[in-house]
């Protein structure tokens, strides 16, 4: 039994692992699409490294698009088997790939204008809409917490991961010709503190860990709530300046969190009377699914319910949908909050938006998640004078801000306590996946001391036997 290493090997993005079981089964864990990597994206997300018509079966752990965005294209290049989730997941997946094939088809298009022009052959996209659907239909719904066999001599079962609504971390128990081990891959790991979900929760002794590291050195801040933080953005940039703030958020998990914290200072009469813009149909569909699985949500925000049946609406929410209601908002004179997608500004609407606003020393752009360090994202993070958009550079007069404490990701601690139920002395090898790589040297060394003691952090297409 061997397993090799695909995505999100040194990086944050792309997540794909291959178990191949002694007989010669494949078992793929997620099939991640590499984000924000610069000119090397495109290349990375064609070349898989392994033959998708090899692969028996697949277990995604949840729906964010580095880990399922390339589910369309692994099935039209051959793969026939299921793929094995949770309820929520199907249903966040399945929206989240149809918009992902969207925008690949839209930009391939304005690209293929340049290329024409230029002589050059035209290209294809990744997948395409129909591939999209397609895909959907493989998709096998599995509950949490109970043992599943998904191929001979192999059982699933998923446990909350406390990421976003569906997260989880998968749990293989392989009898791999007489040799019975326990595998867990921790998909991504929630924090012990989220203010919508439960916390991620234990699970059986495991021989083998894939353990994300994205926040494996850093500690969220948890002094100043992410309520009193967005106010103080909005009154800054809205009430003083008289400008807009333009807020990146992921569809899946951070608009919710956001729109959640607005709703929270609605209830305690301290938002400001203002227009907050919703401009992404994908998130507004997400919201939707979120609201359908309230078994999730933690005991805070159930409580909550109780009083207010929408904890994601409030006065002055509006929701864009069109693309002309969209393109409106940028000759909009008054201040206003504009949350869009996507969370590192790479694509979607929200770069349209900074596109139009980052140049106005009135505006500001708050980050509210990772950021990949080629992402527009990082960019303005990390304090450039200018940045190219579409093609152009622009100069940076906005403010530009970032909100860690609303991070869905666990930080070392979040790690350490996920860990908390493992014999370290049991485990034969913990890999460190989904991180970049001082970030995984600096926590393997902190796992080392917790007492793990084989800590392996692989490189893209890295193989190694388990046995």
């Amino acid at each position: 039994m061997k397993i090799s290493f695909h995505g999100a090997a040194r990086t944050v993005t792309g997540s794909k692992h291959l178990l191949t079981l002694s007989d010669g089964r494949r078992i793929l864990l997620d099939c991640g699409m590499f984000q924000g990597m610069g000119k090397e994206t495109d290349a990375m997300n064609r070349h898989w490294g392994f033959d998708p018509r090899e692969v028996d079966v697949m277990v995604l752990s949840h729906a964010h698009i580095d880990h399922s965005g390339l589910i369309p294209k692994l099935v039209s290049d051959g793969y026939k088997g299921k793929i094995h989730c949770t309820p929520a997941t199907r249903d966040l997946a399945t929206v989240l790939l149809e918009d992902s094939a969207g925008i690949q088809e839209d930009d391939i298009k304005y690209a293929n204008k340049i290329r024409v022009s230029r002589g050059q052959p035209p290209l294809k996209p990744l997948y395409t809409e129909a591939d999209a659907r397609a895909a959907a239909e493989r998709f096998h719904v599995v509950d949490y917490g109970g043992w599943f066999p998904i191929s001979e001599g192999v059982d699933l079962m998923f446990t909350d991961a406390g990421h976003i609504i569906g997260s989880a971390a998968v749990h293989l128990r392989i009898n791999d010709q007489g040799r019975k081990r326990q595998l867990t891959f921790s998909g991504d790991v929630g924090r012990y503190r989220d203010m919508i979900l439960k916390s991620p929760e234990t699970f059986p002794q495991s021989d083998y860990v894939i353990l994300e590291s994205t926040y494996g050195n850093s500690l969220h801040d948890l002094h100043t709530p992410t309520v009193d933080i967005l106010l103080e953005w909005i009154e800054k940039t809205c009430l003083h300046k008289k400008g807009k703030l333009i807020i990146p958020a992921f569809s899946v998990g951070r608009t919710q969190e956001i729109l959640y914290s607005l709703n929270q200072l609605d209830i305690e009469r301290r938002l400001p009377d203002l227009d907050y813009f919703v401009d992404s149909p994908l998130s507004i569909k997400a919201t939707e699914i979120v609201k359908k699985y309230p078994a999730y949500f933690n005991a805070t925000i159930r409580k909550v319910l109780e009083k207010d049946n929408d904890p994601f609406g409030f006065p002055g929410l509006k929701y864009i949908r069109t693309v002309d209601e969209s393109k409106l908002l940028n000759f909009r004179p008054d201040p206003c909050v504009i949350i869009s997608a996507s969370g590192m500004a790479e694509a979607g609407r929200v770069k349209h938006h900074i596109n139009n606003t980052v140049e106005n020393s009135r505006n500001s752009i708050l980050m509210t998640g990772y950021c990949e360090p080629h992402s527009l994202g990082a960019r303005l993070l990390s304090g450039r004078k200018e940045v190219g958009i579409y093609g152009v550079q622009r100069e940076v007069h906005a403010e530009v801000g970032s909100i860690r404490s609303m991070s869905a990701h666990g930080d070392y601690e979040d790690l350490s306590q996920f860990l908390a139920c493992q014999d370290p002395r049991q485990i034969r090898k913990l890999f460190l996946v989904h991180g970049e790589y001082d970030v995984q040297e600096d926590f393997r060394q902190r796992l080392v001391h917790k007492g793990f003691t084989d800590v392996t952090i692989p490189e893209m297409h890295y193989s190694v036997g388990l046995d």
